[in-house]
């Protein structure tokens, strides 16, 4: 981009910034004559994509900032108001705005929610940070239009994010979110009100424990076995984290309500933004639960739980028979959960008549299996769970199936029904319940999780990720997509690929004989799937929110018998083709760089 652009569009975005940390940023490396970082903060403007938008905090186009912020809610509101025209009419509609620990999350939300005011939508403001379950679940219990988080989940600290829900309290899908985006774009000029004024004459509206104590009675409730918890829960010691995020005040009341011991990490316990402990406040990561899993060590505790800073994804770790701590993979909790909800609703009969559980394309075939044995319907969908609380919106309304549990391999759960996204404080609450039963049968969630894997079969998931920043980013990602998409892939870890899945052209094909395709019943997305002899899945997909491409393997290798060498030999053979897998799929990545 040539200077006299990047110059321009600096001064046209100083010229509309009102806030003067983000503004003077953009002056000072205007000054230093600073073009490589002016060019990155300028040569795009930052997306509202299909879910709202995220990036690195920071003055200019590609970055968050109460400019973007403004934008975008000024565009929601527009798209709210000729949605609902006749409660538009009747100054009847109505938001909820939430927001994270992250810095300038309150800023943000403050922001969000006099917008609204000035358009005439009521606007219900948490009194402090909360959680994004918390958020979907006011939602539906105050009828609200929409709503808003602000937050960048589990993103590293420099990033902040804004997701819009609709009035089901899921993310924003087709068609509203290709209608608020064309809304954003179209926006020229921002209504807004003063807070007092906005208190003053009722368009805002400050909530907490009206919401907080309805929430926490929901968590509760999706227990199936409180009877237990109140005999057994003195012998169980958890040790949690909130990552300086939500957590802590739910998590802690809702298991402390159960009588469960709770010891949380000191140094990471208070919401800070600044997430000192860790690199990424992400319970995937192994780094970010070192901290707990040493505390756990030292209080010779049964469990470890984390949850992300806005407390919809749920990490655990469990010590095994040698005192060895182990992280349970996304994938694994969520089939050790799905197999006990099943298992509960079977033993109590509340299992619906037409039971579904719902899981995204990505995540492990384990799950199918276990709903074989009980004879219950796995649904598949789009990564990301606005597209499992589509599927379960889209049964309630034509009366198709019964929804039971949802997951996704990136430590995404929902047992509930009134939270319409995924939610690390019930799946706390579940998995603390699970964790007692097992205890109570003499096994621990390890031994169970081989157990499984001994009726199953063994399932071994593996991610593969590279970042490609910057305005080159898109294009070298989209290289790769567009290479395997001509290229193809004959074989992976020297398995023969019989299918090829690809969700953006919406056909299933074999690549011997690619030119008879059949139809995918899958909204567009940019992913391709590799089914290898054998079962194992290979998938590829660029972010949606991160400037990154991940691979997916989800090996999947039958057992000789039922016995620890079987285990054994499985967990070996599924190793070694991962590796060979993985050692590919690096190799595409660097030739991309």
């Amino acid at each position: 981009m040539e200077k006299e652009e990047i110059l321009k569009r600096a001064k046209d975005y100083i010229a509309n910034e009102k806030d003067e940390r983000f503004s003077k940023e953009v002056e000072d490396l205007i000054a230093k004559e600073n073009w490589t970082e002016l060019e990155d903060r300028f040569y795009q403007t930052l997306e509202f994509g299909t879910g709202g938008l995220r990036g690195i905090m920071g003055g200019g186009t590609n970055r968050m900032n109460t400019l973007e912020i403004n934008q975008a809610t000024q565009g929601l509101a527009n798209y709210v108001i000729k949605a609902f025209p006749e409660k538009a009419k009747a100054g009847t509609l109505s938001a909820v705005v939430a927001y994270d620990s992250r810095l300038n999350s309150d800023v943000f939300a403050e922001a969000t929610a006099l917008i609204f005011a000035a358009n005439g939508i009521k606007a219900y403001l948490f009194s402090s940070l909360r959680p994004t379950p918390e958020l979907s679940f006011a939602i539906r219990t105050l009828k609200t239009d929409t709503g808003v988080v602000v937050t960048a989940s589990h993103n590293p600290r420099m990033y902040n994010g804004y997701k819009a829900y609709w009035n089901d309290g899921a993310q924003v899908i087709e068609p509203h979110d290709v209608g608020i985006i064309k809304e954003v774009n179209a926006v020229k000029e921002v209504k807004t009100v003063s807070k007092e004024e906005a208190l003053k004459n009722g368009t805002l509206q400050i909530i907490d424990k009206e919401i907080d104590e309805k929430f926490w009675a929901m968590c509760k409730a999706q227990l199936f076995r409180p009877d237990l918890i109140k005999e057994k829960a003195s012998e169980v010691k958890v040790v949690y984290t909130p990552l300086h995020g939500t957590g802590a005040m739910h998590v802690e009341k809702v298991l402390g309500d159960l009588g469960l011991k709770v010891i949380t990490v000191p140094e990471q316990r208070e919401p800070d933004g600044n997430f000192p402990t860790v690199e990424k406040p992400n319970p995937e990561e192994k780094p970010a639960l070192t901290l707990a899993v040493e505390l756990g060590k030292k209080e010779k505790a049964d469990c470890v739980m984390a949850t992300d800073p806005d407390s919809d994804r749920f990490g655990t770790a469990f010590p095994d028979a040698n005192g060895d701590w182990v992280l349970l993979s996304g994938n694994q909790m969520g089939a050790l959960l799905m197999e006990y909800v099943l298992m509960s609703r079977k033993e109590f009969g509340t299992m619906p008549a037409d039971p579904v559980v719902v899981r995204s394309i990505v995540t492990s075939p384990f799950g199918d299996a276990i709903c074989e044995k009980y004879g219950v319907r796995m649904v598949e969908c789009l990564t990301g769970f606005k597209w499992i609380a589509a599927v379960e919106a889209e049964m309630e309304a034509k009366g198709t199936g019964d929804y039971v549990f949802g997951l996704e391999e990136s430590y995404g759960y929902k047992v509930e029904k009134e939270v319409m996204d995924k939610d690390g404080v019930s799946a706390a609450a579940l998995c603390a319940e699970m964790t007692l039963y097992w205890r109570s049968k003499g096994k621990s969630l390890l031994e169970h999780l081989n157990d499984m894997y001994k009726e199953y079969g063994y399932f071994e998931d593996r991610a593969i990720s590279q970042n490609f920043p910057g305005s080159s980013g898109k294009e070298v990602m989209a290289g790769i997509m567009t290479k395997l998409r001509t290229e193809g892939l004959k074989t992976l870890g020297g398995k023969t690929v019989t299918s090829i899945r690809d969700v953006q052209n919406s056909v299933v094909f074999n690549p011997a004989n690619p030119s008879d395709k059949k139809a995918l019943n899958l909204p567009k997305s940019n992913v391709l799937q590799f089914f290898l002899d054998g079962g194992t899945i290979v998938s590829a997909r660029p972010s949606g929110t991160e400037p990154k491409i991940k691979f997916y393997i989800n090996s999947t290798t039958p057992l000789e018998g039922n016995c620890d060498n079987c285990l054994a030999k499985a967990k070996q053979e599924a190793g070694a083709l991962c590796d060979s897998i993985e050692k590919e799929i690096k190799s595409i990545l660097d030739a991309a760089k």
